[in-house]
């Protein structure tokens, strides 16, 4: 799973931990049994009306995860204890439609049936500090910043609202030309990105969600269809930060004093589908569609700055998701044409993936393209009539694309040319070759039935982020920080792969 991180990294509590004691899955299962079996009349009832949420977390074998965990934890010190249980309650706590850490812990604590759930006795539940201490230790980011104080002191209007507005329906443009070139240059040397403080977090769900849906038949290892996308999220937080001073005190409302900002990962962005500025971050995923089974499911989890570009995430998240799970192999990837750049191209290609990304009409017709040659705005030659000739397949033998005549196909009824362009009743012919154009040629030609077919996935990536954003709430919750963000984004995702599995139960019983 790549390079562990250092103690000094990973230990955020002052009292050092060690890790005393694992639940495994058999323990957990022996526990669940002997528990209900102790149930009275009301208590099963209940539970049966719970029957998803326990399906779900008896499904959910946490015995790798412990080996991953153990060297967050110190051999010495305090023993931290009842870790497989915490993860149990942060899954079952969103599955419950809760939006509160400290309101869940006080449910928890009044409803003896949901201690059960999580593998702990009434008596002997987790503390509201060990859930924020298991959060903090899968946080890569230097501890020693957060404690200090420095972490959320920034000078007054740190976050000024920008004045300009892209067009409807537009996106903003990148801030660095030629930042595309650079970043997958950086990719295609296999290192970490720097301020990469979520790679634990996108570890553990590898481990506990992506890796049993594998085995489950959910997730096709060696022919998979990646979807990316971008979506915003809102931060709570104000944008103007919280005073510090006493300068209000003394008649000064202008100052220019270091403000508290309790979201300081948070920045300004354009939500295009609002047409409006958002103060909070970008979520970028990577997802796959189930066709079987009709499931929607999230590969690779990240948190962005609000103003980056849908181009720069989609090559960082792909690179990362490639180095984390390097025994899936992405076949095929859909992007919207905010991705439509020969960097992500070139990166593609390098990496044995057809691309299936939109064009952007914005970007005109590339120089390399024969001038001879009528092309429609997807690649497709034109014939003389100015009908879409019809895609016949790849060559390997001459390296190019055949096109037909659309009328020697039956796909136009009628040749309107005054001097027919060919005595044959095959059709006219036309040859396209990719090396022309590696973005207007990808491997799969654009508007072909294959192409079309394959690009369907992609809408899997808005099912997804509707998922975790509305239908797990994460746009609800009144978290602050990228730290929060990506935890309980991880927890909504680990939530969406146990439904699927829940899913494809039901289905093979029935």
């Amino acid at each position: 799973m790549g390079l562990r991180p250092s103690l000094k990294e990973i230990l955020f509590s002052e009292v050092p931990r060690m890790l005393k004691h694992w639940q495994t899955h058999a323990e957990y299962q022996q526990f669940i049994s002997e528990a209900v079996a102790s149930l009275n009349t009301s208590q099963l009832k209940k539970l049966h009306s719970m029957s998803d949420s326990w399906h779900k977390l008896t499904s959910m074998n946490l015995d790798p995860v412990g080996d991953f965990l153990a060297p967050f934890y110190s051999n010495t010190g305090r023993p931290a204890i009842n870790q497989p249980q915490i993860l149990r309650s942060f899954v079952l706590m969103l599955d419950r439609k809760f939006t509160s850490l400290t309101k869940w812990t006080a449910e928890l604590s009044g409803d003896d049936l949901l201690a059960i759930l999580i593998g702990c006795s009434p008596d002997s539940l987790p503390p509201l500090g060990s859930y924020f201490d298991f959060m903090n230790r899968l946080w890569l980011r230097n501890p020693d910043f957060e404690k200090s104080g420095r972490g959320d002191l920034f000078p007054a209007g740190k976050n000024k609202k920008p004045s300009s507005k892209p067009g409807k329906n537009k996106k903003l443009p990148n801030r660095h030309p030629g930042i595309t070139d650079k970043i997958a240059d950086y990719a295609l040397t296999e290192r970490d990105f720097l301020f990469y403080y979520e790679k634990a977090l996108q570890q553990l769900f590898s481990i506990a969600a992506i890796s049993p849906s594998v085995e489950l038949g959910l997730i096709d290892p060696d022919n998979l269809t990646a979807s990316g996308d971008g979506t915003c999220v809102h931060s709570h937080a104000n944008p103007c930060g919280h005073r510090v001073c006493k300068c209000a005190d003394n008649g000064i409302y202008n100052c220019s004093c270091p403000r508290h900002y309790s979201d300081p990962d948070a920045s300004w962005g354009w939500d295009s589908d609002l047409n409006a500025y958002f103060y909070g971050h970008t979520l970028y995923m990577l997802s796959c569609h189930n066709e079987q089974y009709q499931t929607d499911l999230p590969l690779h989890i990240r948190f962005f700055d609000a103003r980056r570009h849908d181009s720069v995430s989609g090559i960082v998240a792909l690179a990362e998701f490639r180095k984390i799970n390097h025994y899936l192999q992405i076949k095929n990837l859909c992007l919207d044409s905010a991705h439509d750049n020969y960097p992500t191209y070139e990166l593609c290609k390098k990496w044995n993936i057809a691309p299936f990304i939109d064009l952007n009409s914005n970007r005109g017709r590339p120089e390399s393209i024969p001038k001879r040659l009528d092309i429609d705005t997807d690649g497709t030659p034109l014939c003389a009539a100015g009908f879409r000739m019809v895609y016949w397949g790849y060559s390997l033998k001459r390296h190019d694309c055949k096109w037909r005549c659309p009328v020697a196909c039956g796909k136009e009824e009628k040749c309107t040319c005054e001097v027919p362009c060919s005595s044959s009743s095959y059709g006219r012919c036309l040859y396209t070759k990719p090396a022309w154009d590696i973005r207007l040629y990808p491997p799969i030609p654009r508007g072909t039935e294959e192409y079309k077919k394959t690009y369907n996935n992609r809408t899997s990536s808005e099912r997804v982020n509707n998922r975790i954003l509305n239908d797990y709430h994460l746009h609800d919750m009144k978290i602050h920080g990228k730290k929060r963000y990506s935890f309980f984004a991880m927890i909504a995702g680990m939530n969406i792969h146990l439904d699927a599995r829940l899913k494809k139960a039901k289905q093979d019983a029935a």
